[in-house]
């Protein structure tokens, strides 16, 4: 028999992105997340027009510049001169506009003599920055960037960071794929979650993204319940977990202080005397024991307690386990209660910060997720007496001064 002319149907069909909506207002910052094989990819290409849509359409109003995969409308055998010539040709510059921006380029990649050399001896990490320069030599009205940066160093994706703020401050509409949930937090206005090619949710850059890293958990764990809210005060908590260990309460004391004279001392502001909940607030420089109770609902034969502090933007300011501090708990039974101390001098700056906890096996929650509680705990950091200062952190510095009369 012979297969010639013959049609096969597919056992079925896949779609790698279906029922897909959104908009991007000019200023206006997005990031799509996602595992591996969601979508994310095949989305931008579709946006730049690399790709055509099977039905639907995609409206872009304005210049677009993207990045989307590494070396991408490169050649190998040609410099990264004559590259950043025929990309920028590609982008519509003229010869003459690109003589002009060719010096800024150059200074931007930081490449050196290599700016002259063959594409096919740099690093990755120097045709990232080569194709960023490029793509980023003229503000465009829409800037796509999917993953290069992360192959870069440090140093570069700090530059590259600060150009994309400023480009969203002229006016420039961002979207950016990344794994860097730091920069999600740090960037982007708005959030689209993409699994299976479908959009799962949408939303402000903390509720998205901590429902993405309880979703991983999930997807590692049976039977894992997710649960989000926002306080009065806008702070987002997220909840999952099997719910064999719990966190019964978590506070703040002051080290050293009874509960019942914590009310007594003077000279303190009354917003960070303790309640019977704990401390709302603390000084700069005050010395305090965070306090965990879990309570045990099913035996366990490892039990981890994570930590994590951040402030208000999501920033992660701290955090750790009992697995790294070598405090592992082994062979809990049903009904147990466990209460884990973690002092520390507050050299936090000025502002609002919550606690994040999370109750696993082993190293991380993707192994076994007993619970995970995003922003359990908010408190507040005042400065009562020491000298004005900004950031996040407090230096026990002092300034020192010589003069010399000579």
């Amino acid at each position: 028999m012979s297969w010639a002319g013959m049609k096969v149907k597919p056992s079925y069909e896949y779609w790698a992105n279906k029922d897909i909506s959104f908009e991007v207002q000019s200023g206006q910052a997005v990031a799509i997340i996602g595992q591996n094989g969601a979508g994310k990819s095949t989305l931008l290409k579709m946006i730049t027009g690399t790709v055509r849509p099977s039905v639907g359409q995609i409206t872009v109003d304005g210049t677009v510049s993207a990045m989307l995969e590494l070396g991408l409308g490169f050649n190998p055998e040609f410099t990264g001169r004559q590259n950043a010539y025929m990309a920028g040709g590609l982008m519509g510059l003229s010869r003459l506009e690109l003589d002009q921006l060719m010096l800024g380029i150059e200074a931007f990649a930081e490449i050196g003599d290599f700016f002259d050399q063959p594409l096919r001896v740099y690093s990755s990490g120097m045709q990232a920055r080569l194709a960023f320069a490029v793509a980023t030599a003229v503000r465009p009205d829409i800037l796509i960037v999917d993953e290069i940066l992360s192959v870069g160093d440090s140093y570069f994706q700090h530059r590259s960071f600060d150009r994309i703020k400023q480009f969203k401050e002229q006016g420039t509409s961002i979207i950016l794929v990344t794994h860097g949930m730091g920069d999600v937090r740090s960037i982007c206005d708005h959030v689209i979650l993409i699994d299976k090619g479908q959009m799962l949710k949408q939303g402000a850059p903390d509720e998205v993204v901590d429902f993405y890293n309880a979703m991983i958990a999930q997807k590692e764990n049976d039977k894992l319940a997710i649960s989000q809210s926002r306080d009065q005060q806008g702070w987002l908590k997220t909840r999952s977990g099997n719910g064999a260990a719990s966190i019964g309460k978590v506070y703040l004391r002051e080290q050293g202080i009874e509960q019942e004279g914590l009310n007594n001392r003077e000279n303190i502001p009354n917003e960070i005397q303790a309640n019977k909940q704990g401390l709302s607030a603390v000084t700069v420089g005050q010395q305090v024991v965070l306090i965990c109770e879990v309570q045990i609902a099913q035996a366990i034969p490892e039990l981890v307690l994570g930590i994590m502090l951040r402030d208000k933007q999501g920033h992660i300011i701290w955090g750790s386990n009992t697995w790294y501090t070598k405090l592992v708990q082994y062979d809990l039974k049903a009904g147990e209660k466990l209460i884990f101390n973690l002092p520390f001098t507050c050299q936090l700056g000025p502002g609002s910060y919550s606690v994040t906890t999370a109750l696993t096996r082993g190293e991380s929650h993707l192994e076994q997720n007993f619970e995970w509680s995003d922003n359990l705990l908010v408190f507040d950091v005042i400065n009562v007496d020491k000298p004005m200062f900004i950031g996040s952190n407090w230096l026990n510095a002092e300034f020192q001064v010589e003069r010399d009369a000579t």
